[in-house]
């Protein structure tokens, strides 16, 4: 793809998603899961429920499933409502997230949510990351607890991706804001993207660095996904044209201050991991962290390891391709 004219789609796709002003992600339509997506794997494993928009993705001993948009986005707001199974589900992991690394594979862009799941008794645990041109070696990871069980009913995960910020949001509230910095360069995520959501098996890394696998005596794990959003400037794979409508409405840029707070309450309470603070795989922060004195010291008394002197090397670090989708890295 040549530089000129993704700086054309670029420009073009940022100027329709904001040419209308700021609208409420609340008033993003919903729509049917054939309207605007595809089944990527997994056969009779993805069934689609009610009236086309709802959809169930299991996992058994057989094989995951997965679901992809029929579109690449430059941008947008991309929102799904998910319950994830219940009970045992140690080495399970569920991924919301968006990439383009079947288009570029040396240097693709990604943005993750992912649902590690956990022993009998002890809670999901919900991941985000960001890689941009091919960062791998570089992971932007970030995990923390919820303030609900997300098994025991639907809530709502929401990406809000511009040419200068990603925001993540759990049930309308903004958990991470990633701002783009001279620094990072293209290692934030800037080529079109396609949306994807799978349930697959990560026994090898994803409980406790794969002490708890997957145990298929609870199986089919079920994960439900309703409300899909897609809301963003679609982009031809072929003919690399924007196919946004003159009547698109803008997406919402920024944090509020009242969503700051919040925002600033739930990093407090819930987060357990930040790729910032981490001295073991790091000896300086990467470039366009902002270290939070705070947050710094209150990771360091939760794990004094990881987030203190940084001189044990207990846990290694990977990036993992999963079945049918790429996992972040996790220990």
């Amino acid at each position: 793809m040549e530089g000129s004219h993704m700086e054309f789609l670029v420009v073009f796709c940022y100027s329709m998603l904001f040419a209308f002003g700021t609208a409420s992600y609340g008033n993003s339509p919903i729509i049917s899961f054939d309207e605007g997506y595809a089944p990527l794997f997994g056969d009779s494993n993805l069934v689609i429920h009610r009236d086309g928009k709802s959809v169930h993705l299991s996992l058994d001993e057989r094989t995951g499933s997965g679901f992809v948009s029929h579109d690449l986005y430059l941008h947008g707001y991309f929102s799904a409502s998910i319950k994830l199974p219940a009970d045992y589900t140690a080495g399970v992991v569920v991924a919301f997230y968006m990439s383009n690394g079947d288009m570029f594979q040396n240097n693709h862009d990604e943005i993750d949510f992912e649902f590690l799941g956990n022993i009998r008794g002890k809670n999901w645990r919900i991941q985000t990351n960001v890689y941009g041109n091919g960062s791998t070696n570089i992971g932007r990871e970030e995990r923390y607890g919820l303030w609900f069980d997300p098994s025991d009913d639907f809530h709502q995960y929401s990406i809000a991706w511009t040419d200068s910020q990603i925001i993540f949001y759990v049930d309308n509230v903004p958990i991470r804001e990633v701002t783009r910095t001279e620094s990072m360069g293209g290692d934030f995520p800037s080529k079109p993207m396609t949306l994807y959501a799978t349930i697959w098996d990560a026994s090898d890394w994803a409980t406790n660095g794969g002490k708890y696998r997957v145990n298929y005596k609870y199986a089919p794990y079920v994960a439900k996904f309703s409300d899909l959003v897609l809301h963003g400037c679609a982009v031809d794979p072929i003919e690399l044209v924007a196919k946004c409508e003159n009547d698109e409405k803008g997406i919402a840029s920024g944090v509020t201050p009242a969503q700051r707070i919040k925002m600033e309450n739930f990093r407090k309470k819930q987060m357990t991991y930040s790729y910032c603070y981490d001295r073991i795989r790091y000896k300086s922060p990467p470039s366009e962290c902002v270290i939070n004195s705070q947050e710094a010291e209150r990771l360091r008394k939760f794990d004094p390891v990881t987030f203190g002197s940084g001189r044990h090397h207990g846990k290694r670090h990977r990036h993992t391709r999963g079945s049918q989708t790429e996992a972040a890295s996790s220990f």
